[in-house]
């Protein structure tokens, strides 16, 4: 089984908004909206950047699993979608460490796991294997045509004993934690010390990232240095 790639994150937020300010801000395409969602109680947004995608996810029922996340720490980044070559491996594996699968499908074009939340630690986690390995069912169709240039490098979770869940999420993918650090094909994990386990920053590559800082102010967003504020999580631009 090879290093994951990082291909989606997602915000939870209270309303569709979000998705709107992160359109203009970034410059990003039109967004999928994926019906598929209501299973979970969810409205969304999906926003293809390269070949990766940024999600935000809006609960509409009070027993939604994001309605309880939003009411617990309120607005933030919400899970993770990776992409593994190996599905039957990687079951294999989490089932071996004990972490529940909590949903599962299996499709012409893609498999895909979400592990409990309880189990893996740090924000929920979905594990795909698409076929073709290029594709990616959950950017809707000709999300190639909507997708903006750019790619993440990265993403934060904070955690109380941050070496712990390195070490957990390695031994389900399969890579050794280096200093808190999960090396993916594509993009690193980060993880540090915080009071509570929760996705804290999404890192980017964007062509424009000065306009896309500009923008930001304009909309009025908290602005450090490279990093902008937004439904409870940091965006860092990289370049």
């Amino acid at each position: 089984m090879s290093p994951p790639r990082l291909r989606q994150l997602v915000i939870a937020a209270n309303s569709l908004d979000t998705a709107d300010t992160l359109q203009s801000v970034l410059g990003l395409g039109e967004p999928f909206p994926d019906p598929g969602v209501g299973e979970f109680g969810l409205v969304n947004a999906v926003f293809a950047i390269g070949d990766q995608f940024l999600e935000v996810v809006v609960p509409t029922t009070d027993k939604a699993p994001a309605r309880r996340f939003i009411d617990r720490g309120g607005e933030g980044g919400y899970m993770a979608i990776f992409q593994t070559d190996d599905m039957a491996a990687l079951r294999t594996r989490v089932d071996g460490l004990g972490i529940r699968r909590v949903w599962n499908i299996d499709l012409p074009d893609i498999s895909a796991s979400h592990l409990h939340p309880a189990d893996i630690g740090g924000a929920i986690v979905s594990v795909d294997e698409p076929r073709p390995a290029g594709s990616w069912r959950w950017g809707g169709p000709g999300w190639r045509e909507r997708s903006a240039p750019g790619r993440f490098t990265h993403a934060v979770l904070e955690t109380p004993d941050p070496d712990a869940l390195a070490q957990k999420w390695g031994l389900v993918f399969g890579l050794t934690a280096d200093k808190r650090r999960l090396f993916l094909a594509d993009a690193v994990l980060y993880f540090t010390e915080g009071p509570a386990d929760r996705m804290i920053e999404f890192g980017f590559e964007l062509p424009d990232a000065d306009q896309v800082i500009a923008r930001a102010k304009e909309k009025d967003l908290p602005v450090e240095g490279r990093s902008i504020s937004i439904a409870g999580i940091t965006l860092k631009l990289e370049n």
